[in-house]
């Protein structure tokens, strides 16, 4: 059962990955944000490798602060 639920997080993560690297592509943003969204995709992407559930929880906050930019607002740490 353990192994079933790892590889649904393992699916979750990789499509919400996929998702991430597209949304950050689209965005209409100044070169030097988007370089630092991506520093953090690629931080978040190396992560999962080792720490699958603490990936997640990290790609969860990434796709909230992604939201924020699509609505014109900056998390202060980009």
């Amino acid at each position: 059962m353990e192994r079933n639920s790892q590889l649904e997080l393992y699916g979750l993560v990789a499509d919400q990955l996929k998702e991430a690297h597209s949304r950050v592509r689209a965005l209409q943003v100044p070169e030097s944000v988007r370089m630092a969204l991506t520093r953090k995709l690629l931080v978040i992407t190396a992560a999962a490798k080792h720490d699958l559930a603490g990936a997640a929880r990290r790609l969860e906050r990434f796709m909230a602060d992604l939201d924020l930019v699509d609505e014109g607002r900056f998390p202060e740490d980009t």
